[in-house]
């Protein structure tokens, strides 16, 4: 499929994916328990820079099937998910008690941001306590910034195993 024609209007996640905080995903061998907050930052450093290699194939803007997103597209969506997240978190260090932030739906910004055309300083900041800080999504899931970074390298991790790097 060309990296120019629309996809299939793609169906909203609707999966509870915050499990993932706190067991091991037998998809992508993300394991929770594996790395501490103080990893975070080399982590997500290293998952980017495997995805990044996937990013210079010969058909990195093709989809495997019509409801496939290309490599480009995952890489794009990282990068938004990486960019929500750091916002989050930033809105869990400021906040003076919970932080409250709005869902954010990954297929309609897809659909949004036209991702078929087309973050590790953060989570160095926090330190002690402030790792226990707390934020609540729209949908009223709560994380910690602990578990909002353990969220992100999931993502990342998943993702990466989705185009096999």
């Amino acid at each position: 499929m060309s990296a120019t024609i629309p996809p299939e209007q793609p169906q909203a996640d609707d999966k509870d994916w915050t499990w993932v905080t706190q067991r091991a995903c037998t998809e992508c061998g993300f394991d929770p328990a594996a790395v501490t907050p103080e990893a975070y930052p080399e982590q997500i450093t290293t998952l980017s820079e495997r995805f990044r290699v996937v990013l210079d194939l010969p058909d990195a803007e093709e989809r495997p099937s019509p409801q496939v997103w290309s490599a480009i597209e995952y890489g794009q969506h990282l990068a938004d998910v990486c960019e929500v997240m750091a916002q989050r978190l930033d809105a869990i260090l400021e906040a003076d008690g919970l932080a409250e932030f709005d869902s954010w739906d990954g297929e309609a910004a897809s659909v949004e941001r036209e991702y078929w055309r087309a973050s590790a300083n953060s989570f160095a900041a926090p330190s002690g306590d402030q790792w226990q800080l707390r934020g609540r999504r729209g949908d009223g899931v709560e994380f910690t910034a602990s578990t909002l970074g353990l969220y992100l390298l999931h993502e990342l991790a998943h993702h990466t195993h989705d185009v096999g790097a």
